[in-house]
């Protein structure tokens, strides 16, 4: 018994090291690339993927009553988790949009927030059913991982790494292969088990959506525009209204769950 969850385990393994890589690539180079606003975020993201890895091991120990515990634990960090992303996407937005230049990541930044709490919010919603339960929180670290690879291809992989502007068209070549990676994974762990595995299936549509958005809104030449925007929302704003409206709804979900289901 003590063997269950093991490729869910080895997974997360995973998506911590390509995080700490991808990570790692904001201490190298100039000293104005780490920010507070990036250590916020690695602190919140890499809190969120070893709380999930805690929750796998106590599963793996049978260790239920503590795993009920420190799951009511996600009223309180996936809040933060999505204010934290939130504030980010604010802040590349409107440090763009004074500098004159578009934020090419725009379209990344918002649609990652808002799935992301989409994904959260039915997690809690739909505790009731254990095992889409965790393949809801578990497919969260999927689009960790997407991210995290995308900066690790473009920071020390040839042929992806970026080192100067000509060679910019790999930072497209990067999403798409990170993209293709993440919807890969998400189908094999769709397949392991169909009749509840959907949410994996449901975050690898979202890979494919967001290229088509950002495809669409860079032909349309409407990155600017999107950028001024989100950038015009302002960081204190962005977090308050990301922190206060996740808060409340997954507040509002848990209390209308019926709660997990014991077997």
């Amino acid at each position: 018994m003590r063997q269950r969850y093991t490729i869910e385990l080895a997974f997360l393994v995973l998506v911590l090291a390509v995080s700490v890589a991808g990570f790692s690539s904001l201490f190298r180079g100039n000293a104005g690339a780490l920010t507070g606003y990036h250590l916020l975020h690695i602190v919140t993201s890499l809190a969120w993927l070893l709380l999930l890895t805690a929750q796998l091991v106590l599963l793996r120990q049978r260790k239920f009553e503590r795993h009920r515990t420190i799951g009511a634990w996600i009223l309180a960090v996936a809040p933060v988790l999505i204010a934290s992303v939130g504030l980010l996407t604010a802040h590349s937005a409107s440090r763009e949009a004074a500098a004159g230049t578009v934020d090419d990541l725009v379209v990344q930044n918002v649609t990652f927030t808002v799935e992301l709490a989409l994904l959260l919010f039915l997690a809690v919603r739909l505790r009731h059913d254990r095992a889409v339960h965790g393949a809801l929180l578990m497919s969260t670290a999927l689009m960790f991982l997407v991210i995290a690879l995308f900066f690790t291809l473009i920071s020390y992989v040839p042929g992806y790494r970026i080192e100067g502007p000509e060679t910019f068209d790999r930072f497209a070549k990067s999403a798409q292969l990170g993209a293709l990676v993440g919807m890969g994974i998400g189908v094999l762990f769709f397949l392991r088990n169909v009749r509840s595995g959907w949410p994996w299936l449901l975050t690898s549509a979202f890979f494919l959506v967001n290229g088509l958005l950002q495809a669409f809104v860079a032909q349309s030449g409407r990155t600017w525009s999107l950028t001024m925007l989100v950038g015009s929302v302002g960081e204190l704003p962005a977090v308050a209204v990301a922190l206060a409206g996740s808060a409340a709804l997954l507040w509002a979900a848990w209390k209308r769950s019926p709660g997990l289901r014991r077997r």
